[in-house]
């Protein structure tokens, strides 16, 4: 167990954390959630001992340890896989360097036997003999093969390297893990063997993550930062943004038969602790939500963004014709004779095990890029609108946000008034809108990019990751407005809800060839073992 005991966190302008009192207890998954810039990872910072709080404590029992998820990808160059792993567990891997010293030395005295035996006992309380076949399996279960575990960290790809850091923190069953965003870098094999681990882990684990569906599937609490405060809530991300938008509801409409609204929250806690029943980690879980009370679930303070987009007219028959498209980049062959055709109301999802791939087969089709060989052909009634993945020269002038958007904006509504309305909307308000472009962050210029596509009115949107940089709330909104979206849509996710609650048919693109599955959600395409292993013969081939 963790515990957090009266923790404020002030900065020279504002305060972070204001007298925090809260306790992360074994068997449970906390998700810490809040929006961006509330302090999400600056908490995990201050739990893990790398921030010291203004006043008061973070105690742990004394010989409990706690392990972190690192960022420092390139810390471990010259050690190997295995090391590196194991390297999680301080104490342990201290113990084997030294007695491996000892046992290395030609001039081996008593006094050295006697060292030995005192290490050779602890290493084996620490189930020492243990270390490098938990190490490979968690590997193995994070796609790393057997043939890398004794290679050094610098021969892997940056990819892997994530893997490897995300298997340290894992390493010899810490008391307590902190892990800030997880699944970023890893492919969906590994985000579900992630999922299926911690939902076995036995004792306490504290997540900072964007992906919803991760979320839902590993927690079983949720840690909710806002107005400088942190309060716990039984459950899933699902169940508590939809009880907390329930209880603002009911908070709002004073004037309605409050009876009425207390009933319909009563129904969903029931409903929710009975589909709680069917999880894994149900059991637990369903009790703690049959004891919730209505004074337990409260509205929460989050804005979210208008994401809504209009077209200006309809699609024909034609969307979009893809023959024989082909790309090789710096020697390496991409994208090989990709083919297909889209039709009005597709909303395609495209999935690789390469980002790059997508990346350049959206370059290629918006124009941006050209093939090696290969057509692109719009249908003539279609208008596209591109979110990129890197959208960085978009944002290279001086221009405030208010300037930058009414250079998208149709003549009619290019006035001040309809601008910051509009903006508004995407929560740049105030002052906010005279913020020079070029200092915007991330999820700030996403949310232009958006504002942008909105005004466009274009039928066909293609967005490559367009969740990147957001937080769940403009994510949740996104999502909602693509499902209501009347238009076509082409788009690369790494987010697992997004893609299943969107796409109405998948393309898998690899380098040899597409998988193309119309009709189909993403869960029926991952659970498709025919399907898996055609993708699969297509990477070998």
């Amino acid at each position: 167990m963790i515990t957090v005991s009266d923790v404020s966190l002030q900065f020279s302008d504002r305060k972070l954390f204001d007298e925090v009192n809260i306790s992360f207890k074994p068997g449970n998954c906390y998700g810490v959630i809040g929006a961006n810039g509330a302090g999400k990872s600056t908490f995990l910072k201050i739990l893990a001992g790398e921030i010291q709080p203004t006043t008061g404590s973070v105690s742990m029992a004394p010989d409990e340890r706690l392990a972190t998820l690192r960022q420092n990808h390139y810390d471990y160059e010259e050690y190997t896989v295995m090391d590196t792993v194991i390297m999680g567990h301080k104490r342990l891997y201290e113990v084997m360097q030294e007695k491996n010293a000892i046992y290395m030395k030609a001039d081996f005295s008593e006094e050295d036997g006697l060292r030995a035996a005192e290490l050779e006992g602890e290493f084996a309380e620490m189930d020492g003999w243990e270390a490098e076949p938990e190490a490979s399996q968690l590997l193995q279960g994070l796609g790393i093969p057997e043939d890398l575990h004794y290679q050094k960290m610098s021969e892997l790809s940056g990819g892997q390297k994530v893997k490897v850091l995300l298997a340290q923190a894992l390493f010899g069953k810490p008391d307590v893990l902190l892990l800030d965003e997880p699944t970023n870098g890893l492919d969906t094999k590994s985000i579900q063997w992630l999922g299926e681990f911690l939902i076995g882990f036995p004792n306490t684990v504290i997540v900072v993550s964007h992906d919803r569906h991760f979320l839902n599937k590993v927690c079983t609490h949720m840690a909710d930062v806002d107005f400088g405060k942190i309060k716990l809530f039984v459950g899933n991300y699902d169940f508590w943004l939809e009880s907390s938008q329930l209880a603002a509801k009911l908070q709002a409409d004073q004037n309605a038969k409050k009876e009425e609204k207390i009933q319909e929250l009563q129904a969903f806690i029931a409903r929710f602790s009975a589909n709680a029943s069917k999880s894994k980690q149900a059991t637990s879980r369903k009790k703690m939500l049959d004891k919730i009370t209505l004074d337990d679930i409260q509205p929460s303070s989050r804005r979210y963004p208008y994401v809504g987009f209009e077209p200006e007219r309809e699609i024909g028959n034609d969307l979009l014709r893809v023959e024989g498209l082909s790309k090789t980049i710096d020697g390496k062959k991409i994208l090989n004779n990709i083919s297909f055709n889209l039709r009005k109301d597709d909303k395609v999802a495209f999935v690789s095990e390469s980002d790059v791939a997508i990346t350049t087969f959206f370059k290629i089709i918006m124009g941006d890029m050209e093939p090696d060989a290969g057509t692109v052909k719009w249908g003539v009634t279609t208008s596209q609108s591109y979110l990129p993945k890197d959208t960085s020269a978009e944002f290279s002038s001086d221009l405030n946000i208010l300037e930058w958007l009414r250079q998208y904006a149709p003549k009619e509504e290019q006035d001040n008034t309809f601008l910051r309305s509009f903006l508004g909307r995407m929560l740049f308000s105030g002052e906010d809108v005279l913020k020079e472009v070029s200092v915007l962050s991330g999820g700030e210029k996403v949310r232009c990019m958006l504002s942008k596509m909105m005004l466009s009115k274009a039928n066909v949107l293609v967005m490559d990751d367009p969740t990147n940089h957001l937080d769940l709330e403009s994510i949740t909104a996104l999502n909602d407005g693509l499902i209501a979206f009347k238009g076509s849509l082409l788009f690369g996710s790494h987010d697992h809800q997004f893609i299943q609650t969107i796409a109405n048919r998948i393309i898998a693109l690899t380098p040899n060839g597409v998988v193309d599955r119309a009709e189909t959600t993403y869960d029926e395409f991952l659970e498709n073992k025919t399907v898996q292993d055609q993708i699969e013969s297509l990477y070998q081939a």
